[in-house]
């Protein structure tokens, strides 16, 4: 049983791996057609394996861990990435991931994983239990990008509601990526009502300020409550927290 248990180590293989491991391309396939049907693994995807525990029959890896291993250079992001931290106010069962490659969403034990666009390595974090995750300043860019395509508005304001704090270089940093002056506007806009709890400077604002658009702009699709924010030049609701007290669904910020 030393191969299972180096299987155990790796938690997620795929078949170059198998090879690696039992030094032939022959005897990986023997190995991992007869691990199948003997249930020590399962199969998630093409070329990806998951080990399975003999003690309680369930899956040893994470949906972390399984996100992380869809390809070389995958890592996992937006809400899936607040989940991993703890910082998320609800359990999804969307796995958010992404990776340079092309790869198609898939099902998987009940969860749905789903590629988001790839963009850079800036902020992506290895961790010891092999998952590769982008790191908390990242994940709260992200997901002001995209949070009307993921989660909606009130999940984003109910994770940042979680958050301690965070590094404002970090943040900038993550800015820095997308290069979009509104991304600027709506995360300066976004984040001053968090600048308190997560200790933002406004050396940070100022910086968001200088990076923004010069053009007027809406947070999401016009809405009759919104207020226009001379500071930041953008449409948006007059008070974020106000928002997450009375509840929005996300169909309101799509």
């Amino acid at each position: 049983m030393d191969l299972y248990k180096e299987l155990v180590v790796l938690r997620c293989f795929t078949h170059s791996d198998m090879v690696r491991i039992v030094g032939s391309e022959s005897a990986a396939q023997w190995k991992i057609k007869s691990y199948l049907k003997k249930g020590y693994i399962e199969r998630v995807r093409r070329d990806l394996y998951a080990v399975v525990s003999m003690e309680t029959e369930q899956l040893i890896p994470s949906r972390f861990q399984i996100a992380s291993r869809i390809a070389d250079d995958a890592y996992v992001s937006h809400h899936s990435a607040f989940e991993f931290y703890g910082y998320a106010n609800q359990v999804f069962y969307d796995v958010y991931f992404a990776t340079e490659r092309r790869v198609r969403p898939f099902d998987y034990d009940g969860l749905h994983y789903q590629p988001v666009v790839w963009r850079s390595n800036v902020g992506v974090r290895e961790i010891n239990n092999k998952v590769r995750v982008t790191s908390l300043e990242r994940t709260v860019i992200d997901s002001i990008a995209d949070f009307i395509k993921i989660g909606g508005l009130e999940e984003l304001l109910r994770c940042l509601m979680l958050i301690p704090f965070l590094d404002e270089k970090k943040l900038l940093e993550a800015l820095e990526v997308y290069r979009r002056g509104q991304l600027y506007q709506k995360t300066g806009y976004i984040l001053e009502s968090f600048k308190d709890e997560m200790s933002l400077s406004e050396v940070f604002f100022a910086e968001c300020k200088a990076h923004s658009s010069a053009s007027k702009t809406y947070l999401f699709d016009k809405q009759a409550d919104f207020v226009f924010h001379e500071k930041w030049l953008l449409y948006a609701p007059k008070e974020l927290k106000k928002l997450v007290d009375k509840g929005v669904s996300n169909d309101d910020a799509i």
